[in-house]
């Protein structure tokens, strides 16, 4: 049985961490320096991961190729799985004329293209993440903002942004939940902790997308409706977190932020609408320009988005029909990757979940089957339109798998304790790069629950070790994840999917970047004020 390496490299824990680090800086430089295509900077990774697992820690080649194969496999289900169903939605809605009914409905807030955006990206966006997560609000979100007309760069970029205020509560706070888990902390404190952080993001947020979309001019033009979604979303994630329950956080502040931007635009009109005119709607070729004034017509453009919302909030809210569906789950030991820790005890077993009844992607699935009659296709219609997603997703899916494998091995040959350990050990410092520990894990798993669930007790290791709050380190991980979401190879995977081959994910990653380091730092001032200066009765006790 392979027992994990500390420090590997000379008995050195700095220098073994820069090692144990090489992976993760080969990714991004192969992405954002050599701007190569993500499926192979993903298999670069993999390579250097491999290559340190097998010659600087010795692990075997039976655990290696099955840590692999185990992320592999996660990587396509549920992952892959959640790409090609939520694609396939999207497609049934365009086939059936109806995506101008969508397109309109938006419109009709505003005539102004920044502010459909917005709405789209932010307040819809978070409804998604909500109840479905796992990248699926970025491929729906680029898909109705390249049917808004906006440009395929910018429609992706701005999608990037959909999980942006959510995502430490996504899928009804699974990640909250894995975080409570791994750091033994109560779930509770934990969400309420994360609520005031994340509140606090989420006021910037819009303001971020603003200036993506139009630079300084859409904040000096638009900064009330940016401020009102992000107070909005914030004051309903807060309140939600800290009073009602954590898992219905995203929901509440969504529907807050939805309702409060709808009322400001019925009470303001603008001058000179901006995109009005200066940006043409891409209409589908399957557009019939349907009557836009049928409550009946909407209703039905807006079914596959209605069902899924159901669906979800059906599997995910402990009921006796979730309770029955999760009991279906096929549940086995994943073979190959007994592994004894630095401790020399036996880690987690590795268990595959295949929960085919309840995972996202199945519930995509279904909604789309009920979405193919309600939109009146017929059946020939929509397994066309699978095939041409299945094509669309090809690349996609195999980057993800690549990357599920590169943060699998990581995670059993102890690059990442290494990386965590190191990070934890730095004394006072640590307060600055305990962010940066819950960033790098989402921008490596494309996952705020899978980084949680591998650096939650590191980080409330480092807390103790520094006096300051385990609860506040450990949902620091959740949320500094969220902004890494901005750099996931993950979802710029799918980003550029749905945007088409005018979109590159390495273009993708350029213009994200900026953004999600630079939130990045905000945080961890904000982190800091909070460990150790004015903000620190904001810490839960």
């Amino acid at each position: 049985m392979y027992q994990q390496i500390l420090a590997p490299i000379g008995g050195s824990l700095a220098l073994s961490a820069a090692v144990a680090s090489s992976p993760l800086i080969v990714l991004l430089v192969s992405l954002g320096v050599l701007r190569l295509r993500a499926d192979v900077a993903a298999a670069c990774g993999l390579l250097a991961a491999v290559l340190i697992a097998a010659f600087a820690y010795r692990v075997p080649a039976t655990p290696l190729l099955s840590g692999i194969a185990q992320g592999a496999a996660f990587g396509l289900f549920p992952i892959a799985w959640v790409m090609v169903n939520a694609v396939w939605v999207n497609r049934l809605l365009d086939a059936s004329g109806l995506l101008s009914v969508v397109r309109r409905t938006f419109t009709s807030l505003s005539d102004d293209r920044r502010v459909q955006a917005l709405v789209v990206a932010f307040c819809f966006g978070a409804l998604l993440e909500a109840t479905a997560g796992f990248g699926a609000p970025v491929v729906v979100v680029a898909a109705i903002l390249l049917a808004l007309g906006l440009a395929p760069i910018r429609a992706a970029t701005v999608a990037m942004f959909a999980d942006a205020g959510g995502a430490a509560f996504g899928s009804m706070g699974t990640p909250i939940a894995a975080l409570a888990k791994a750091a033994s902390l109560p779930a509770e404190e934990l969400g309420r902790m994360t609520g005031r952080q994340s509140a606090i993001v989420a006021l910037f947020v819009p303001f971020v997308i603003l200036l993506v979309l139009d630079g300084r001019r859409g904040v000096r033009e638009l900064w009330p409706i940016g401020l009102v979604a992000g107070l909005g979303f914030a004051i309903g994630q807060v309140v939600t977190s800290n009073f009602v329950a954590y898992p219905l956080s995203d929901l509440a502040g969504a529907l807050l932020a939805g309702a409060a931007t709808a009322a400001v635009l019925r009470l303001w009109s603008f001058a000179a609408p901006y995109g009005a005119h200066a940006v043409r709607p891409i209409h589908s070729s399957h557009d019939s320009d349907p009557s836009p004034g049928s409550a009946a017509t909407t209703l039905r453009a807006f079914s596959p988005y209605l069902t899924l919302i159901v669906l979800l909030a059906l599997v995910a809210i402990d009921n006796p029909v979730a309770r029955f569906a999760n009991g279906l789950a096929v549940t086995f030991p994943w073979p190959g990757v007994e592994v004894l820790g630095v401790d020399g005890r036996p880690l987690k077993p590795a268990v595959f979940q295949f929960n085919w009844l309840t995972a996202t992607g199945t519930v995509v699935l279904v909604a789309g089957l009920i979405s193919t009659a309600a939109l009146r296709l017929p059946a020939r219609v929509a397994l066309r339109e699978y095939g041409m997603a299945l094509a669309g997703i090809r690349r996609a899916a195999v980057t993800v798998t690549l990357l599920m494998g590169l943060a699998y091995l990581m995670n059993y040959s102890g690059q990442v304790v290494t990386i965590g350990t190191w990070l934890a050990g730095t004394g006072g410092a640590f307060i600055l790069l305990s962010p940066l520990l819950g960033w790098l894990g989402v921008a490596l798993t494309g996952s705020d629950t899978s980084s949680n669930a591998l650096f939650g007790a590191i980080q409330v290791t480092g807390a103790g070790t520094i006096g300051v709050s385990p609860t506040l380190l450990a949902a620091t991980n959740s949320e500094a994840g969220v902004l890494g979401k901005l750099i996931s190879p993950q979802n710029l995977a799918m980003a550029a999917a749905v945007a088409g081959t005018a979109v590159r994910e390495a273009t993708l990653f350029r213009r994200t970047f900026p953004w999600s380091l630079g939130l990045l730092i905000g945080f961890t001032v904000l982190v800091t004020l909070m460990a150790a200066g004015p903000l620190s009765w904001l810490v839960v006790r």
